[in-house]
């Protein structure tokens, strides 16, 4: 189908914007998925000043590129986390401020705002991004986790994005969650709760990464089917997993990416276990016409070697077209 195929630059944030955009025109990509850091994207000055935008605008063209989507992941992350140095580490200065963490979440809340501002500015319709969680580190259930606080989850959740979304909608634009270990949203189950806490708003759907379905042993097909309204966004990532020995588990062991003890890792698109075909037949099957975004990332893998290499097998599957007829009706007397 004719879904343009773009590049996340989140991955790519250490390089300037404008190189970013000639070595992905370079490749043949047609357009960016644009991170809301580094110098990619940067919402404070798209909200301030009238001139930013259109200067980003003007760079893209330039290189021949398109934007359909952007993405605040960092940001979005401490609206609903228990913020520590790991947050320190990612956010900008202006939203860890002191530090105090009620503080960081209503920062990061009013960005995310401003986030859609910037976006309807832009001329895309999507933000893609993370929601954080207060519950997450209850997810192994011990200490003991009472039904209550994970109820109190979903209801910070709704109460911290309920008024982004309201944002969202006066601007026209829709945030696609990012169902991701250590969101609200992580899995099939919570993603049907996510949904159901802030009553199936339209405003929040779903950024569709099947790299972090592989290594918790879900099924990417059956959740685009059953989520199929839902999909906003398309985001191709790879993971591999190898726990056959016995030693190497699913939590992967507090180990650093491309350690070889590992579990399991991102990996290269088109290299991992993610059933590629499967899934861009069903994207094809329910009609998503939206941009297909390879989000590259494999620690073991030059990026220059293999941000190509992917686009290239993202581009075969993507070309897939919906039959015109059945192919038994060549059997039909009628």
């Amino acid at each position: 189908m004719a879904r343009p195929i773009t590049l996340f630059t989140g991955q790519w944030a250490d390089l300037p914007f404008e190189e970013v955009c000639r070595l992905a025109s370079g490749w043949g990509y047609e357009g960016l998925e644009i991170a809301c850091w580094g110098d990619h994207f940067e919402v404070d000055k798209a909200v301030a000043d009238d001139g930013y935008v259109p200067r980003k605008l003007e760079t893209l063209a330039k290189h021949d590129l398109k934007v359909w989507a952007i993405s605040n992941h960092l940001v979005g992350q401490a609206v609903c986390d228990n913020p520590d140095e790991r947050h320190k580490a990612i956010l900008p200065e202006r939203i860890w401020g002191d530090g105090e963490p009620e503080g960081i979440r209503q920062r990061a809340a009013a960005e995310i705002k401003d986030t859609a501002r910037a976006a309807a500015r832009l001329g895309v319709d999507t933000v893609v991004g993370f929601t954080g969680s207060s519950i997450w580190h209850t997810v192994a259930m011990f200490p003991p986790t009472p039904e209550s606080m994970v109820e109190r989850g979903y209801a910070d959740f709704a109460e911290r994005w309920n008024p982004i979304l309201d944002v969202f909608d006066e601007v026209g634009v829709r945030f696609a969650h990012e169902v991701h270990p250590s969101e609200i949203a992580y899995d099939y189950w919570t993603t049907v709760r996510t949904l159901e806490a802030i009553e199936h708003r339209p405003a929040f759907g779903l950024n569709f990464d099947p790299s972090h379905f592989v290594w918790q042993e879900l099924d990417p097909v059956g959740f685009l089917f059953d989520f199929r309204d839902r999909i906003y966004h398309v985001d191709c990532k790879d993971t591999k997993v190898r726990t056959g020995d016995g030693r190497r588990g699913r939590l992967s062991s507090h180990l650093p990416w491309a350690d070889l003890r590992r579990g399991w890792d991102f990996i290269s698109t088109g290299r991992g276990d993610v059933p590629w075909e499967d899934c861009f037949r069903a994207l094809n099957s329910i009609g998503y016409t939206g941009p297909i975004s390879i989000e590259w990332e494999d620690a073991a893998m030059d990026r220059l070697q293999g941000a190509p290499e992917a686009l290239e097998f993202v581009r075969a599957l993507n070309a897939m077209e919906l039959p015109t007829a059945s192919f038994d009706s060549a059997f039909s007397s009628d």
